[in-house]
């Protein structure tokens, strides 16, 4: 995987272990990190002058009772960093809006909601279909407003295997015309409902851990932890509760933005949420991917810290990309703190990313 230059530096100060807790939540604290933002991003990937006017135009053309002002405003905001689009359909259009190729549009839709292009989701695939074939945005909702739904299921589908994603993606980008994506998409429609399974597949397991705690050696096993002993026991990090932001920097906000809690776990395991990316990260620390009980090397003590942080972020990032989500990024905030707590030696990587959030939220609580 290549890094940029901001990034690669950002991995080779956290590889050289000289960062204490209070000494990182400083540097998060100060803002050190240049944030990879949506609208610098954006900018990236069209860097032409028009970009402002081109969204605000499609987005009016596509919806011509819309006040224009209202419209001029939403693209404003998103391009001078006010907020950023959170609505799969709104970043598509952006898209299509600029001439994006697919891959971009797969970089933006995980950048903005922690996935990116999933074809295992109707809605994706014809989208994708139509940006690879330099189509419009129009096209490609009428072709899929003409679709059959995907078919409700009675209970959620059992884990699917790994490449079936990968086979379905090579599938419709085998589809050279309409009527054949059309009959690609009718004949795959027992392969749709089973959105983000893969992620499910991770946080079942890993939550199974929580759960069902081991026994200590020789001892009594104990009962299973409900939903609130492990976001207390596990999730709380000292992460101050409650909604109100009021008095947050950006930084503390992007850190506990979608902070899990019983709610959304309970949600989760029933499959009426989806797994976020921060919750699967977050499951990765607390249990330090140690659910197999198998031998791995990295607990040795001849492998060095530098080894261990490379073994856990290749880990990582094959996780993330097998669940469709975006690679860890160390210019984002709760990344660098992720990767920060994996660099743990003589304690918890929990307890490290626990310190630094302590810190970090001091004058908030």
């Amino acid at each position: 995987m290549e890094l940029t230059l901001q990034s690669q530096q950002e991995y080779d100060k956290l590889r050289s272990g000289e960062m204490t807790p209070a000494m990182a939540a400083e540097y998060l604290r100060e803002g050190k990190i240049r944030t990879r933002s949506f609208a610098e991003t954006l900018r990236q990937l069209y860097p032409a002058p028009d970009l402002q006017a081109r969204v605000a135009a499609a987005f009016q053309a596509d919806d011509p009772g819309a006040n224009p002002d209202s419209v001029a405003r939403r693209v404003r905001n998103w391009l001078s960093g006010q907020n950023q689009p959170v609505n799969r359909e709104d970043i598509f259009r952006i898209a299509f809006a600029l001439g994006l190729s697919e891959r971009d549009a797969n970089l933006l839709l995980g950048l903005c909601t922690g996935y990116g292009i999933h074809y295992r989701e109707g809605r994706d695939v014809v989208y994708a279909w139509f940006l690879r074939m330099g189509r419009t945005y129009p096209q490609a909702r009428d072709l899929f407003a003409s679709l059959p739904p995907v078919p409700r299921l009675d209970r959620p589908p059992e884990p699917a295997a790994a490449h079936l994603t990968h086979e379905l993606q090579n599938l419709f980008q085998r589809a050279q015309t309409e009527d054949e994506l059309r009959e690609c998409y009718i004949a795959s429609l027992d392969k749709f409902g089973a959105l983000h399974m893969r992620a499910y597949f991770y946080f079942e397991k890993y939550l199974d851990q929580l759960v069902h705690p081991a026994p200590a050696w020789g001892g009594i096993k104990e009962p299973d932890y409900s939903m609130e002993s492990i976001t207390q026991l596990y999730f709380s990090l000292h992460m101050p509760s409650g909604r109100n932001r009021q008095g947050y920097s950006v930084v503390q906000k992007l850190i506990k933005h979608n902070w899990p809690n019983a709610t959304a776990l309970k949600n989760i395991r029933q499959h009426k949420e989806d797994v976020t990316r921060k919750l699967l990260l977050l499951l990765y620390v607390v249990t330090e991917n140690v659910v197999d009980g198998e031998y791995h090397e990295t607990d040795e003590d001849y492998v060095s810290a530098q080894e261990r942080l490379e073994d856990h972020w290749w880990t990582l990032n094959a996780i993330l990309n097998d669940c469709g989500m975006p690679a860890l990024d160390l210019r984002n905030s709760f990344d660098w703190l992720v990767v920060y707590a994996i660099t743990a030696e003589d304690e918890p990587m929990s307890q490290r990313m626990e310190r630094v959030i302590d810190e970090l939220f001091s004058d908030v609580r």
